[in-house]
């Protein structure tokens, strides 16, 4: 099944090009409401949680917008899912022997070996940050000699002797660490990113949820969307209600303050300062969905 899926994809991705214009904030189409925010109104409860359309049902919604990015994250986003059809599991444990895994296969940027798994389950920001590398791949692979070794080093997500890289160390450290990660790896770190209102956010954006009882999330925006008056957000990560990755459609009753990153320049892979700072204090934003 993972083979038939992967080749499926592999051949889907090659038929189709990305658009390079600008696209207004405003979306208009019959299943949204033609508003700044992104409300998708054939989103229910029985949205199914495990599936590689993600390009397909929501890359609709940003055709030529942002230089094909966002495209590239929904389509990373079936890599990674045809690696684990029913989600994969979900278990995180530092302490665990082995260790926990990011995500449940070795993942690589152009061909380079980021992580060797240690399990075969996921985590949120390890899901996440897995297409997020996809991405790359499929962005940037025709550039990928420009990478230079330190730079691929700061993005794998072991030590090179196979353990851990702990919070705050490099790029995966900081898009790993509590709080608003992909803020401090893709906007302050590695100056890739840019911060987006929870109005302009379009699907294939990054965000971390901080909830309202504690702990936080690391996630790809799909869209807002309301069920019986009941405000949602649906978007795609790890967790142990889809047994890893999968799609999820929660309450906005649940989130205490999010930060939505938007990748607007992927190609500062091959340049950023691997010893920038980067400041961990820094507030979220409400979600003011009012109109």
């Amino acid at each position: 099944m993972k083979q038939i899926m992967a080749i499926t994809l592999s051949l889907f991705f090659l038929v189709h090009m990305f658009h390079c214009e600008k696209k207004s904030e405003t979306v208009s189409d019959q299943n949204i409401v033609a508003t700044n925010w992104l409300v998708i109104d054939d989103i229910g409860p029985e949205h199914e949680a495990h599936h590689v359309q993600h390009w397909d049902k929501f890359g609709k919604y940003v055709r030529n917008f942002n230089n094909g990015i966002n495209e590239a994250i929904l389509k990373g986003i079936d890599i990674v899912q045809s690696h684990a059809p029913d989600g994969g599991k979900y278990f995180t444990g530092i302490h665990a022997v082995p260790t926990e895994s990011p995500v449940n296969y070795n993942l690589k940027l152009f061909c380079k070996e980021l992580i060797k798994m240690p399990r075969s389950s996921s985590y949120c920001s390890g899901a996440t940050y897995a297409a997020f590398i996809e991405a790359l791949n499929i962005l940037l692979s025709r550039q990928a000699d420009r990478l230079s070794p330190e730079r691929f080093e700061a993005l794998r997500m072991q030590e090179p002797d196979g353990g851990r890289r702990e919070d705050c160390i490099k790029f995966w450290g900081y898009w790993n660490a509590d709080g608003f990660g992909n803020h401090f790896a893709l906007c302050q770190y590695a100056t890739m990113g840019e911060v987006i209102s929870p109005r302009e956010a379009r699907p294939g954006d990054f965000a971390n949820i901080s909830w309202s009882k504690g702990g936080g999330h690391s996630v790809i925006f799909l869209g807002w969307t309301v069920v019986e008056g009941d405000k949602k957000m649906i978007y795609w990560s790890s967790q142990t209600g889809t047994n890893g990755y999968g799609d999820q459609v929660i309450s906005l009753q649940r989130i205490k303050s999010i930060k939505i990153v938007r990748l607007v320049k992927p190609d500062h892979v091959f340049e950023f300062d691997i010893n920038s700072d980067v400041d961990i204090n820094i507030p979220g934003d409400t979600i003011d969905w009012t109109e």
